[in-house]
């Protein structure tokens, strides 16, 4: 079944969630390895990957919205407390919301440092501000944070489907994992 019903997610929603699961782990360790990696020419690639694969995942989280928006969300399992039906909320928003934010600033971070970027080598991505040095500084330390809150809010996610499955035993993660 492609599209979600108010049991399961559907093929759709699934594709999305683990592809995005896929690239953002990806993408957190070219970050990592782009920022720690000695200046030199692999340095400057692993800076376009980085990039390259932020505009991707920005995309991805535009077509993952709306494919959400077109589909009903599955309902939470019958006796969950009120905090854990918020903490559901407040996750999926902050993680949203991150997929989102992340690869701007690091747009904004590009176009400050006036550095001409195509997106795997190929498609010119024009910048969305004026170059300037503050601006760029100032938005890689919010791209840093917000790194580091994706990684706060990755661990919550992947131990609260853990914790469904292992000590609620509902099927709120079987229902998203392929053929569940």
């Amino acid at each position: 079944m492609l599209r979600n019903t108010t049991d399961s997610w559907g093929a759709g929603a699934k594709f999305f969630h683990w592809l995005m699961a896929a690239l953002i782990v990806f993408q957190i360790m070219l970050g990592v390895m782009a920022v720690t990696w000695p200046v030199s020419p692999t340095k400057l690639d692993l800076f376009v990957w980085h990039k390259s694969f932020g505009v991707l995942i920005l995309t991805l989280a535009a077509l993952r919205l709306l494919w959400r928006f077109a589909n009903p969300t599955p309902e939470l399992p019958d006796g969950m407390a009120a905090w854990e039906r918020a903490a559901a909320r407040v996750s999926h928003f902050l993680l949203y919301l991150l997929m989102i934010a992340l690869p701007v600033t690091g747009w904004i971070i590009n176009s400050a440092a006036n550095i001409p970027f195509r997106v795997f080598w190929l498609v010119p991505l024009p910048p969305v501000v004026a170059p300037d040095k503050a601006l760029a500084d100032l938005f890689a330390q919010v791209h840093g944070g917000l790194a580091l809150a994706l990684v706060v809010v990755l661990v919550a996610h992947i131990g609260a489907a853990l914790r469904h499955h292992f000590i609620k035993h509902d099927k709120v993660l079987v229902r998203m994992l392929p053929g569940g």
